[in-house]
């Protein structure tokens, strides 16, 4: 996942923030957030830029640049929420963490389990999902595996995996391994996350995502595909101070012709997927970053 951090990276100002917010006393978090959010999207011109294109296209441009500058600041707003509460989960309790929590849907997540082959969950940078991946693993002590993107320097993307690990998580860098590591993680029947509305690698497969063509990633497919887990989309949502988190039916994933051609199909399913999941709290959307031709073109 992209951070506020990445550029330039500062590993000692992300020890320090992660102190200050542990620190912080519950009741004024919001107030914090409120505070940081319009100040991050003000230093941030770029990422403020991809926000408004982001909501350009949900909204089909209806909106007025009122409404925009709106979404904006509650985007960032959300994104500081998303960071100050990764940083304090280490410190926060099993009871704590489950009483703030509504779910619909696990079933299909727990019946993928009983079955012994493990499941993936396909994800969109929206909400917490540290927080859902924490739950999974502190509370119902089940065991979380997932891809993060390598950060720069490697002191910062290590400090990153070790946070996350600290949550229960095992973590694997973007990279040659990660298809090894998951389809490992899914024999021995894991829970397996893999944020996918943004293609890293550039070697994605072509859908249309919010009525523009792009790439997004073939690896949640064709882990499917091959090892005949069951495949969910799922997402958090930021409710009020509680967290709720939606899962999917499975997709369909039988073999229907090419390999090429079934993850293309099902790399199209999850990109409309995605949309109605990302639709629903579009202001929660954490994609910072150019992910359409068109962002990088300008």
């Amino acid at each position: 996942m992209s951070t506020l951090f990445s550029d330039p990276p500062a590993l000692t100002g992300v020890r320090v923030a992660s102190a200050a917010c542990r620190a912080i006393p519950e009741r004024w978090l919001p107030v914090l957030e409120r505070a940081a959010g319009p100040v991050a999207a003000a230093a941030l011109p770029s990422r403020r830029r991809q926000v408004e294109r982001n909501i350009a296209r949900i909204y089909e441009g209806h909106l007025s640049q009122t409404v925009v500058d709106a979404i904006v600041h509650e985007t960032f707003t959300s994104y500081v929420r998303y960071w100050v509460e990764s940083f304090r989960l280490p410190d926060t309790g099993a009871e704590a963490i489950d009483a703030g929590v509504t779910i619909t849907g696990f079933d299909a997540v727990t019946d993928a389990l009983d079955a012994g082959g493990g499941v993936i969950i396909a994800l969109p940078h929206l909400g917490g999902w540290e927080w859902a991946a924490f739950w999974l693993a502190v509370v119902h002590g089940i065991p979380v595996t997932a891809v993060a993107e390598a950060l720069e320097p490697p002191e910062l993307g290590e400090w990153f995996v070790s946070l996350r690990s600290s949550l229960g998580m095992e973590i694997h860098p973007l990279g040659p391994g990660a298809g090894t590591a998951c389809v490992r993680a899914l024999k021995q029947n894991r829970v397996v996350c893999l944020v996918c509305d943004r293609d890293l690698v550039g070697d994605g497969v072509e859908v249309s995502f919010f009525g523009e063509r792009t790439t997004l990633p073939g690896g949640p497919a064709t882990l499917a595909l091959r090892t005949g887990a069951p495949l969910v989309t799922a997402a958090t949502y930021f409710d009020g101070r509680r967290h709720r988190f939606v899962v999917d039916e499975p997709l369909a994933i039988a073999r229907e012709g090419r390999l090429r051609d079934d993850v293309q199909r099902i790399t199209g399913e999850i990109a409309r997927r995605l949309e109605r999941l990302i639709r629903q709290a579009p202001e929660q959307w954490h994609l910072l970053q150019p992910n359409w031709p068109s962002d990088r073109d300008g």
